[in-house]
């Protein structure tokens, strides 16, 4: 079989597990659909906000004869909403409502629903199942960049072995070494320095915590360590196969399931669910 075919079988696998992984995580945006005045609008409600960046909610509404108020609390709490008022705000990158909320804590959270008023009256969204957003610190580029680039290419290399190994090309032993190498980079190396910047902890993983990203980092270094010590004096493509299907599971759990939590009452961070993601 070409190298072509495995280069672009393995790159397919890749973006598409990469994809998923991202779209389907509880912090990546909620899609949504409001009508205004007989127009309907496709949303983006934010669930994460960076504290290096504007702490607000948009709506992209272009309708400015509309009107909106957001209400929020801390999460998870039982105290009373508060109201903060969506104003019309136009940048290079927006055109629509944005209303401010007070920035948390790293790890910390707020639930938010709205309500915007037309012509015909006041409709809530959200009201019975607010979005939950997740504070978090500004990760710098030369962190983050390399970061995402080596977890990247260290999947895609992942793949690539995999797939040799499926098809017993001795190309497969190359590719294991490269991609522990690449991994442990990424994602035991530049990882923890992510999640430091990002919440404060260096590592929230077993044996410290439950974190499910950091959890997930460790089980695939595990599998790939291993498979790289099997195949180093004798070919035994099954385990670097097994390593490859590993880590290609752990990528299909959505990113960040499992995250920092800031406990208002104790002030302590933990890790726990982020509800709002079952309850899409």
């Amino acid at each position: 079989m070409k190298k072509s075919f495995y280069w672009i079988l393995a790159f397919v696998i890749t973006i598409g597990a990469a994809f998923y992984q991202r779209t389907t995580g509880p912090t990546y945006p909620k899609s949504a659909e409001v009508t205004v005045n007989d127009k309907t609008y496709k949303l983006k409600l934010t669930r994460s906000i960076s504290l290096d960046r504007d702490s607000e909610v948009r709506l992209a509404v272009t309708d400015t004869s509309a009107s909106a108020k957001l209400y929020y609390r801390r999460y998870p709490t039982n105290e009373e909403y508060i109201v903060s008022e969506f104003k019309y705000k136009e940048t290079k990158m927006f055109k629509g409502f944005a209303a401010v909320i007070p920035a948390q804590p790293e790890a910390g959270k707020l639930q938010y629903y709205f309500e915007i008023s037309d012509s015909k009256g006041t409709v809530t969204y959200m009201k019975e199942r607010p979005i939950v957003v997740r504070f978090k610190g500004g990760v710098p580029a030369f962190i983050m960049i390399p970061h995402i680039l080596m977890m990247f290419i260290a999947m895609l290399f992942s793949t690539l072995a995999g797939l040799y190994a499926i098809g017993k090309n001795p190309l497969f032993r190359k590719y294991t070494m490269w991609t522990l190498i690449l991994f442990t980079a990424g994602g035991l190396v530049l990882g923890p320095v992510v999640q430091y910047y990002a919440f404060g902890d260096l590592w929230t993983g077993i044996p410290f915590g439950w974190d499910l990203t950091d959890n997930k980092t460790l089980i695939a270094f595990v599998f790939w360590l291993l498979a790289y010590v099997m195949n180093r004096k004798k070919e035994r493509p099954l385990y670097t196969a097994i390593a490859a299907l590993v880590l290609l599971l752990i990528y299909s759990i959505p990113h960040s399931m499992f995250g920092s939590e800031l406990d208002y009452q104790s002030g302590e961070v933990t890790q726990g669910i982020i509800m709002n993601f079952f309850l899409k």
